[in-house]
């Protein structure tokens, strides 16, 4: 999973540092990276750049929608 290199460089900088810093802060994404890294075995950017996607597209589902960011709904299975 790689992010490709087209479009804005610097929105694609900020995307890899905004999910840097969830997978620090954010429990239901910190879930995800360490579910990435142990047990499908990806190495460890990988699973940032999987997760990098995964931010992306709930971005744009936000923005789509204009309703506010629910965890259950995003993340059905750590409830």
């Amino acid at each position: 999973m790689v992010l490709s290199k087209r479009g804005r460089p610097r929105l694609r900088h900020f995307l890899y540092l905004m999910t840097m810093c969830m997978v620090m802060t954010n429990p239901e994404i910190r879930v995800l990276h360490r579910y990435n890294v142990e047990e499908k075995k990806l190495k460890k950017m990988k699973s940032i750049m999987k997760l990098c996607s995964k931010i992306a597209r709930l971005l744009v589902g936000l923005a789509k929608s204009s309703e506010a960011y629910d965890s259950t709904r995003v993340f059905p299975q750590a409830a």
